[in-house]
């Protein structure tokens, strides 16, 4: 993603927040930040950076995104295509559209790379993220 399409989003948002961030164990990438751009009009852009933790270029990663209610409760869950080419150790920045789902101001974002597939290989790299992404926000008892 350009920078001017990244400096467009910041400058056409109204609001923005952290996204909590979660990785699966033996991750070969992560995200390592991610920020929530609530435009005045439409839906939330998360905009994040994957990172290649690897010596081997990954060819695809498969973002997911949960989001919670203030008090704990799952609302949606969105995954989506993210970064592809990768190099070892490189981050580049993309974005992820929240338009499963209403988003409200005290809903709170979680996002984390569920699949990873290295360049030149039909092999697959996955985890299970929801565990970890509803331990972050816990449930609260009424």
């Amino acid at each position: 993603m350009s920078a001017i399409l990244i400096a467009t989003l910041l400058l056409a948002a109204s609001s923005e927040r952290p996204a909590r961030l979660v990785e699966g164990a033996e991750a070969p990438a992560r995200i390592t930040r991610a920020t929530v751009l609530i435009p005045d009009e439409g839906p939330p852009v998360v905009v994040y950076a994957a990172m290649n933790l690897t010596d081997r270029q990954i060819d695809t990663i498969t973002v997911m995104a949960f989001v919670f209610k203030a008090d704990g409760t799952p609302k949606a869950r969105q995954t989506a295509p993210g970064r592809r080419n990768l190099e070892p150790h490189e981050t580049k920045y993309s974005t992820l559209v929240l338009d499963g789902a209403d988003v409200e101001p005290s809903d709170v974002i979680v996002i984390g790379i569920n699949q990873t597939q290295y360049a030149g290989s039909s092999t697959w790299w996955r985890t299970d993220l929801r565990p970890a992404a509803e331990a972050l926000v816990p449930l609260r008892k009424p």
